[in-house]
């Protein structure tokens, strides 16, 4: 691998494990670019599968245009999900993270396998089993979330827990882009935001990412959990905090209990 691709794997990796930030890599190496940047995030990818752990899905982030304008880029960004990330009882114990946010999305689950460079929306929608109401619960091994483009890719997209609702709802169920979110923290409103901040169709930004990955060799499968962006900028998360998402009467509402 060249420009120390491994060397910054192993770096992320003990980061992640001793819960000690590094550096941005970033500031190590200005020439890392996109490319390099995954070619870190699969390194350690492989390397947890190697472990034991499952991969469960896929999600995407960036998909705001305030937060692309803040990291001066003109596209999402993607990282793994791992079954050992799912809270399924919506608690997430805290001491396991370094610095959380919280982010509330919706979920979707796939029937069929997404592949090939030319997805679609409505290749997304025929592959789609149902979509849930989410948090996914970010995180970075990087110090103090200063964070570029690169840093936070190789960082597997500052993938941290996720949390799905029980309510299963099917795609002709709900109109996605005018889906409304309440965000609240120990029962104040901390975010608000509709399906339209998610590329315009959360179902669009599945479509990015289906195609996207496809460069990479890389294919959504059935089964996979699709995280597709936030609906609202994400608040920190400490112990004893209580977040609840409120995607209205179609999607419900989906909790998180920090401890």
């Amino acid at each position: 691998m060249s420009k120390d691709i491994q060397k910054y794997a192993d770096m992320l990796y003990e980061a992640e494990r001793s819960r000690k930030a590094i550096a941005p890599l970033t500031d190590m190496d200005p020439t890392l670019d996109i490319d390099d940047a995954y070619a870190i995030q699969l390194a350690n990818v492989k390397r947890v599968v190697k472990e034991g752990h499952i991969i469960s899905g896929k999600k995407i982030g960036l998909t705001s245009p305030g937060i692309q304008k803040q990291l001066g880029v003109n596209e999402p960004d993607y990282g793994h999900l791992f079954k050992a990330m799912d809270c399924k009882n919506g608690e997430c114990e805290i001491d396991q993270l370094m610095q959380a946010k919280i982010e509330g999305e919706i979920a979707f689950i796939l029937k069929e396998d997404l592949t090939g460079g030319n997805v679609t929306v409505e290749d997304v929608r025929k592959a789609t089993d149902y979509v849930v109401a989410a948090f996914e619960i970010v995180d970075s091994r990087i110090a103090d979330w200063k964070i570029k483009l690169v840093d936070t890719v190789s960082d597997n997209a500052s993938s941290g827990r996720y949390i799905l609702s029980d309510r299963k709802v099917k795609l002709e169920d709900v109109n996605l882009p005018t889906v409304p979110m309440i965000l609240t923290k120990n029962g104040e409103v901390v975010g608000e935001g509709t399906g339209e901040a998610v590329l315009g169709d959360p179902a669009i930004a599945v479509a990015w990412l289906a195609n996207r990955l496809y460069g990479y060799g890389v294919e959504l499968k059935k089964g996979e959990v699709i995280l597709s962006g936030a609906f609202s900028a994400a608040p920190e998360a400490v112990k004893g905090d209580t977040f609840t998402a409120d995607f209205g009467p179609v999607l419900g509402k989906v909790t998180a209990k920090f401890i």
